[in-house]
């Protein structure tokens, strides 16, 4: 099966003057109702968000959405085909069930962020909070900093980048998922070990870190997986579930 990574745009495909809301005057209702009426193409500039609730969710065209400032929960969730870039840190769960499309986070990104997401590409260019690509389905993210504890928890497939450190129980009960560490992991959660780095792996993290923009070099980084042991029930490992 070949998987077809997604990447950050050079430049906005939009061929239209943006719409420009403002949250200082305008509410978040009248921001997502005009981004779901968009047909693709569109592009619009969200001004002073000041950390609401939401943003830019629920997209199913392939429009741009530039945030300039921070967001918080859940913003950009339930993306498809959408590019949405966030000046700014996001809240709990930024690209939470995302499908496709694009979303970059410039700063950093609270808890659960990419959480059961299925595809697409989520950037986030600082640190990621605890519980990063909970449950993830198939999407890929690229972090630039650290994430926290219980990372990847449940992961089922898809791939998470991170090019700092990891914190406690990364990948615990992990399945088909892949992750890919530069830094250094606190301790690795249950069923989840360090795997080798074949030709394949260093191209696949090649093609992943150029699609996030970034220049790192994939033989520093360790993989990380499943080690099997946990698909079916065993009275010795009851103690791991």
């Amino acid at each position: 099966m070949t998987t077809t990574i997604e990447s950050i745009p050079a430049a906005s495909a939009a061929a239209t003057a943006p719409q420009v809301y403002d949250l200082k005057l305008d509410d978040v209702r009248t921001l997502n109702k005009a981004i779901h009426q968009a047909t693709g193409g569109e592009s619009f500039v969200v001004e002073h968000p000041g950390g609401k609730h939401s943003l830019a969710v629920g997209i199913n065209a392939e429009i741009d959405v530039d945030i300039n400032g921070h967001a918080g929960y859940y913003a950009a969730g339930m993306n498809q085909h959408g590019r949405i870039t966030i000046h700014g840190n996001a809240g709990v769960g930024v690209a939470e069930n995302m499908m496709s499309g694009t979303v970059h986070v410039k700063g950093d990104a609270s808890q659960s962020a990419g959480a059961t997401a299925h595809g697409g590409l989520l950037v986030i260019g600082g640190n990621a909070s605890a519980r990063c690509g909970i449950s993830m389905k198939g999407v890929d993210i690229v972090v630039g900093g650290n994430i926290g504890h219980m990372s990847a928890f449940m992961a089922q497939a898809g791939r998470l980048v991170v090019c700092g450190d990891a914190g406690e129980a990364l990948g615990d009960s992990i399945y088909e998922a892949r992750i890919y560490v530069k830094g250094s992991v606190a301790s690795l959660g249950a069923d989840c070990i360090a795997k080798e780095m074949r030709p394949v792996h260093l191209a696949e993290l090649a093609e992943l870190l150029q699609a996030a923009g970034r220049d790192d070099d994939p033989a520093d980084f360790t993989r990380y997986g499943s080690a099997r042991t946990l698909y079916n029930f065993h009275v010795d490992n009851s103690s791991a579930y």
